[in-house]
């Protein structure tokens, strides 16, 4: 008897055990998989935010029409969702600096004069960069304004990255919402299994007239504690990983911020203890109704 008590308390504490690990290394992987998703869609965002449009404006305009044209852009920063992130000024002087900076050449050795013409340099927002025709309504009325020439950007590649970075978002939305699921279903069949190891302590308390809020207590305090020794395990590993990533690529722009970090460790601590929680009550639930 002696022999098989200790026997069933080894498979008690290896079921915990193998518990722990198990709500641990899911929430890792789903913290991980949740910081990547994010720096992905960050990364989206800037894409979607280096889109420029490029206003080219009639010569000799005076100080008071650049103001007026600039104020004319500048409406489009304002309401619930802006078109216009920023608006720069690009003199014709700075303009054949840049070109001589980013081509090598200098058209001034073959040409007495600055053919490149004053411009606005146009930054969209993320959202508005997602649709395209909402790109084309804004060249079109900046067109009309008086005192532009030309307004120049690449349509195609307008098109294509809000096409493409759209699919791309919503794979990464899926693999983690399935990446969840499967989770979910694997702790699930780990917890259940931990608590039919103990099944013959709740049929005792059963036989002796204790009501099911009694037998359930002593396991959700349990689940409470092993939930929170998952949350830190977890929350050890993704900080390991965290700063290896920022230590080992150092050139690889990731996204950083107190508040993004500290979302995502309180989020595994949380999320430990609360999916503890449902499943023991599910599992001791179904364990006392036979």
């Amino acid at each position: 008897m002696a022999l098989e008590d200790k026997r069933q308390k080894r498979r008690i504490r290896n079921s915990y055990f193998i518990s722990t690990v198990s709500i641990a290394m899911v929430l890792f992987l789903l913290g991980s998989v949740c910081y990547l998703i994010l720096n992905a869609l960050d990364v989206t965002n800037r894409l979607r935010e280096s889109i420029a449009i490029h206003v080219m404006l009639k010569d000799g305009l005076e100080e008071g029409k650049l103001a007026e044209l600039r104020k004319s852009i500048e409406s489009q920063m304002l309401g619930e969702e802006p078109l216009v992130r920023s608006v720069e000024f690009l003199s014709k002087e700075a303009a054949a600096e840049q070109f001589k900076e980013e081509t090598g050449d200098d058209f001034s050795e073959f040409i007495d004069f600055n053919p490149l013409p004053d411009s606005f340099e146009v930054s969209l927002t993320a959202v508005a960069s997602e649709a395209p025709e909402t790109v084309t309504g804004f060249v079109r009325d900046v067109e009309k304004m008086s005192g532009v020439t030309e307004v120049v950007y690449q349509k195609t590649v307008v098109e294509q990255i809000g096409r493409n970075l759209g699919k791309l978002n919503l794979v990464l939305m899926l693999f983690g919402s399935a990446l969840l699921v499967i989770s979910l279903i694997l702790l699930n069949n780990t917890i259940r299994m931990t608590i039919i190891n103990k099944r013959q302590i709740i049929n005792t308390m059963k036989l002796v007239g204790a009501n099911p809020g009694f037998i359930m207590k002593p396991f959700l305090g349990s689940a409470v504690r092993h939930g929170a020794y998952a949350g830190l395990i977890a929350t050890t590993m993704f900080l390991l990983l965290y700063f290896g990533l920022h230590e080992g690529l150092p050139d690889v722009r990731l996204l950083r911020g107190s508040f993004l970090l500290l979302s995502i460790v309180g989020g595994m601590i949380v999320g430990g203890v609360i999916i503890s929680l449902i499943f023991t009550t599910l599992a001791v639930n179904k364990t006392i109704r036979k």
